[in-house]
């Protein structure tokens, strides 16, 4: 092969490696690969004495949603809030909405993990987080891979802040699982 040509191949190889790689990259910076198919289940705002905190989504394959198939669900902040309060505030509604079921090394464990996973957000930030089953939860800031969470304990305490029957708001959870007066 004269070597004119063996820098063409290497040339074609070694691009076609980068888009491979630049692909591959781009599967990861977006949830939507995680939750095929993705549809809108429902929506609503989250208030706190009147204040707009933020609007949230929540997607899945299709209703009902379950612990069984990925789901994602969406946080548009309205507002802005520390990480630290972001990650206080989740340990304290899952320590609620769990009972006395976790004991305080597991949450201290579970404080590490937000640490990670959440940012100080300000209006437009986007937290998504996105929920595996038999893996446990991935999160995204802004439609990019940020922390990964391999515990699905973790994960279902989690994702029950809004889902589950303890919920401190239960008409957002009924607009997120699509089950208010509208969807009907």
């Amino acid at each position: 092969m004269k070597t004119l040509e063996r820098h063409r191949l290497y040339r074609l190889l070694l691009t076609s490696l980068m888009v491979f790689c630049i692909s591959i990259g781009d599967a990861q910076a977006d949830w939507k690969v995680d939750v095929p198919h993705a549809q809108m289940i429902g929506n609503g705002d989250f208030r706190w004495f009147g204040l707009p905190i933020y609007s949230a989504r929540l997607w899945g394959q299709g209703r009902p949603t379950s612990f069984e198939h990925p789901f994602a669900l969406e946080l548009i902040y309205r507002r802005e809030i520390e990480r630290d309060t972001l990650v206080q505030t989740s340990l304290d509604e899952m320590r609620r909405t769990s009972g006395a079921n976790i004991d305080e090394k597991k949450l201290s464990q579970w404080r590490r993990e937000m640490q990670q996973a959440f940012v100080d957000v300000a209006p437009g930030k986007r937290i998504t987080g996105v929920y595996l089953p038999g893996l446990g939860c991935r999160f995204y800031v802004n439609e990019q891979l940020h922390h990964e969470v391999a515990d699905l304990e973790f994960a279902r305490a989690f994702f029950l802040i809004w889902l589950g029957p303890q919920t401190r708001s239960p008409q957002l959870r009924l607009e997120l699982l699509g089950l208010n007066a509208e969807s009907q």
